[in-house]
């Protein structure tokens, strides 16, 4: 993250289930799982609204085997109803997904508490195409589409998060040959 004069704030980087977190103006690195974020204080719910704020450019977290899913019209968009196991083991609602009928995006997301409250809600917005992708796409061209303007309420009324982008470039694909080449013995 960097300020409007493109000083830098923070570096975040999260890979599988773990992340690290730099915090370039406190001089702290935080690193651990996200859903164990004791370590991080005051910071661990802007923290996670931002990771699930950015989860939007990245894709939307994909559903896990344990998981089951209800798909629903509403209105000129699909409903996806996420449900998960408790720790009691009952399915309980997890995430409400909306996509848009005609390019199958995903415009809204609302993320849920055990007891069925909203805990956050984000909404995608300003759709462009980025980069050139082999394939088909959204896009229709090979092109992926991404969100360029992300917002996100907290539903506990803590705060909200609004990400806009001005430009995104996607990293160029790796050939094996661009990879040094391990030997086994």
């Amino acid at each position: 993250g960097f300020t409007a004069v493109g000083s830098e704030i923070f570096e975040f980087v999260q890979a599988n289930d773990s992340f690290r977190l730099r915090l370039t103006t406190m001089g702290r690195v935080l690193s651990g799982n996200p859903s164990d974020m004791s370590e991080m204080g005051k910071l661990a719910r802007p923290f996670q609204l931002s990771v699930w704020a950015m989860a939007g450019v990245l894709g939307t977290d994909t559903i896990a085997k344990d998981e089951a899913v209800v798909l629903v019209e509403e209105g000129d968009r699909y409903r996806l109803e996420v449900f998960g196991p408790s720790p009691d083991g009952k399915q309980l609602l997890r995430r409400l997904l909306w996509f848009e009928r005609d390019t199958l995006l995903v415009v809204r997301e609302d993320r849920l508490t055990e007891s069925g409250s909203v805990e956050a809600t984000i909404q995608y917005e300003d759709f462009r195409p980025i980069g050139q992708v082999e394939g088909t796409s959204s896009a229709g061209d090979g092109r992926l589409l991404r969100p360029f303007k992300i917002i996100l309420e907290d539903g506990k009324g803590q705060g909200s998060v609004q990400v806009t982008f001005h430009e995104m470039v996607p990293n160029q694909p790796l050939a094996a040959t661009d990879l040094p080449q391990v030997s086994l013995r």
